[in-house]
């Protein structure tokens, strides 16, 4: 009796484990959860994901267009420890690509096209953030948990193959199946404006190189000229619509919006850096991105006065710059001006690529001899297209407004006259020297100027290439008052990837230490 009691007993702990096992196998995969999406959705958040670097943002200070001047908002210090790496962003590319492939997509379609150029884009950010990086082995998924780096010259070799792909394989696809949209892009409405696009990031990614002319594996300066020359075959930005650009809204706002004026449109003030260079060559940007410092209107001059525009060192001591700021009547800097930025949630594009900084990239490179063609003609329409980004007029004499102060009844509107051929164009600051060292440091100036509050770390970037303009230093900015070179590796890199961590550090550096004073093979 008791064995037969037993035999039930373990055919019901066996039907009742059967029973269980078909229900874990049914709840582990989750209905709601979708193990497949289209890949025009993907495209959709990676696109987002280009516009990471938002302006008004720690990027922002530490290329020094803004300063922050008071601690609970921030600093501007450069103590920088593990960079933001993008490869979540990079793994839903090769999800995408395998999306196009599993919904009937061939070979080579839109999606595996712009997933080169997205390789291309973020490998290019993050190299530049950290040096050497885990490239070939990085997107294999968990079956291999400890890539091995690859030298950022292998990268950059490789971003440039990417480039060249997708150039090419965009106008195949446009030549067999037409020039319409990319199902899930909100950028653009033709696949020839990416390839246009590209190919401008082409030659971002060509300057970047600029100490590297001598290396034959890269061939910078002949591959610039071939790009340069050829423009049935890589066809580039033909003006500002061309750029590749975020467009904000009452949605997606933009990142200082109505919302937070009340909050911090006093507590950040504009650097000079950017703000003093354009007052000194009486550049009229400084009318429409920032304020007039209260202090020097108190002192009998107008909002149409250049002069009464300052910047704050970002060297600064915080405290002091706190104190200098803590009464609204006395400001002795500039803020941001708030009837462009503060009055709307759609105050300017979140610039990526854009047709002015392909102009100075042009300029720089003939300055530099890599390319035939006239230098100051490209560095003109690159001034002319950052400055009539702002309304300004450009093509002939014109006046603008200034309305000073914003939201106040009480506001006055200032009429500022401008000639940009006869008057701004003349000044020794501004017209181009020639294809000389002198040339090239106004090429620099003004192309970091059209960066202001657009295109990610490509101010800083190209600093840390030519030293222009010189950045400010000092107590505000921490790291022994310099500027650093670089960010550290993720702390998960050398907890998870240790052995090949440092491998990669030694290389660089010649020991242990993540230093982000150090330089990477890039700018040596």
């Amino acid at each position: 009796m008791k064995i037969r009691n037993i035999v039930i007993i373990s055919s019901l702990v066996a039907f009742t484990a059967g029973g269980c096992q078909k229900k874990y196998d049914e709840y582990a995969n989750n209905p709601n959860k979708p193990t497949t999406v289209p890949p025009n959705l993907v495209l959709t958040g990676i696109l987002s994901d280009l516009n990471g670097d938002k302006p008004w943002s720690l990027v922002s200070r530490w290329c020094q267009f803004d300063n922050c001047n008071y601690n609970y908002y921030g600093d501007q210090r450069y103590d920088w420890t593990g960079a933001g790496l993008n490869y979540a962003t990079l793994s839903n590319v090769v999800k995408m690509e395998g999306e196009a492939r599993r919904v009937g997509e061939p070979e080579q379609n839109a999606y595996a096209s712009l997933g080169k150029f997205f390789r291309a884009f973020f490998f290019y950010r993050m190299t530049n953030l950290v040096g050497d990086l885990p490239m070939k082995d990085a997107l294999k998924g968990a079956a291999l948990s400890e890539p091995v780096y690859d030298s950022q010259k292998e990268i950059f070799v490789q971003i440039l193959k990417w480039l060249d792909e997708a150039n090419t394989e965009i106008a195949a696809l446009i030549a067999k199946s037409g020039d319409g949209k990319i199902d899930g892009d909100f950028y653009y409405t033709t696949r020839s404006a990416w390839q246009r696009a590209i190919n401008a990031f082409r030659l971002r990614v060509l300057i970047a190189l600029s100490k590297k002319t001598a290396d034959g594996d890269l061939k910078v300066a002949q591959t610039f000229a071939a790009i340069l020359g050829d423009g049935a075959k890589y066809p580039l930005f033909r003006n500002v619509g061309d750029n590749l650009q975020y467009i904000y809204s009452n949605f997606n706002k933009y990142p200082s919006n109505p919302d937070n004026l009340g909050f911090d449109a006093t507590r950040y003030n504009m650097s000079a850096t950017y703000l003093n260079a354009l007052v000194t060559l009486k550049d009229p940007r400084a009318f429409v991105t920032a304020e007039p410092a209260t202090r020097q209107l108190s002192n009998g001059k107008t909002p149409a006065d250049i002069t009464a525009y300052v910047g704050a060192s970002s060297g600064e001591d915080l405290a002091a710059m706190s104190s200098k700021m803590a009464d609204a009547d006395k400001g002795e800097y500039s803020v941001r001006s708030r009837s462009r930025y503060y009055a709307n949630y759609n105050a300017e594009p979140g610039v990526q690529i854009g047709y002015a900084e392909m102009c100075f990239n042009i300029a720089e490179a003939i300055n530099r001899g890599w390319a035939t063609g006239n230098a100051e003609d490209w560095y003109k329409k690159g001034i002319k297209a950052s400055v009539a980004s702002y309304g300004i007029p450009v093509d002939a004499a014109g006046t603008f407004s200034k309305v000073y102060p914003y939201g106040a009844s009480n506001a006055v509107t200032y009429p500022i006259n401008f000639d940009f051929e006869n008057v701004y164009y003349q000044q020794a600051g501004v017209k181009y020297g020639g294809n000389n060292a002198t040339g090239l440091q106004q090429i620099l100036l003004q192309k970091y100027l059209a960066f202001f509050q657009n295109s990610g770390w490509e101010a800083y970037y190209n600093y840390r290439r030519t030293g222009e303009p010189g950045f400010l230093t000092g107590t505000g900015t921490g790291n022994s008052s310099r500027i650093p070179k670089r960010f550290q590796y993720p702390t998960s890199e050398r907890t998870t990837n240790g052995s090949n961590w440092e491998k990669a550090v030694k290389a660089q550096f010649g020991g242990t230490t993540d230093d982000i004073n150090g330089d990477m093979w890039l700018i040596k």
